[in-house]
């Protein structure tokens, strides 16, 4: 995915191909079903598939960073999509998480790392990454594959502090464990 609505890929000879799309809808669109195309034609899924749909701004996100999201979740059934099980995209909540703090699915721990705010991805997640063989009562059944298109609409990256001989340092870089956002700390826009 390129900005202004154009997709690279290569093809099985290495050959450099470029798409450019009438809209940013049908550019996502197609990245879906890229994503989708790919999940069907592995001989297993034995981890995160994911296909990024908008590139977004700024840093790439680490485990550590703190995110708000806007996500929906579908079974993956008959190759394709299948009934929504979960979703925050018409409600006013974000869902906040912490990157790496295990709060959330491994198959979101993983697939997460690198997207940028404002961009969105789509994840399909095997069930050994998502609920496995328990499954969730009453929405998920056992061993089920996960399809997920999530949106970062905020970060707040580890802070930075001042080392000992007064130089910047990322506390990325520093062994000291990260501290715990306030819940204001997120930037407003």
């Amino acid at each position: 995915v390129q900005p202004n609505n154009y997709s690279t890929f290569y093809d099985d000879q290495r050959q450099n191909w470029s798409i450019m799309f009438e809209s940013e809808k049908a550019a996502m669109d197609f990245s879906k079903e890229v994503c989708l195309a790919k999940c069907n034609s592995s001989p297993a899924l034995n981890s995160v598939l994911y296909q990024d749909l908008l590139l977004g701004e700024g840093q790439g996100v680490e485990g550590g960073d703190s995110l708000e999201v806007a996500y929906t979740g579908w079974l993956f059934q008959n190759n394709g999509l299948g009934q929504v099980f979960d979703s925050n995209v018409n409600k006013d909540k974000l869902l906040r998480l912490k990157l790496g703090s295990g709060k959330v699915i491994k198959g979101w721990e993983e697939g997460m790392i690198g997207m940028k705010k404002g961009g969105r991805r789509y994840l399909i997640v095997p069930p050994a990454w998502a609920y496995g063989a328990q499954g969730v009562a009453g929405r998920v059944p056992p061993d089920s594959t996960l399809v997920f298109e999530v949106e970062v609409k905020r970060v707040k990256l580890v802070k930075e502090c001042s080392g000992s001989d007064g130089q910047s340092v990322s506390s990325r870089d520093s062994p000291a464990p990260s501290p715990v956002p306030s819940s204001d700390g997120f930037s407003a826009d």
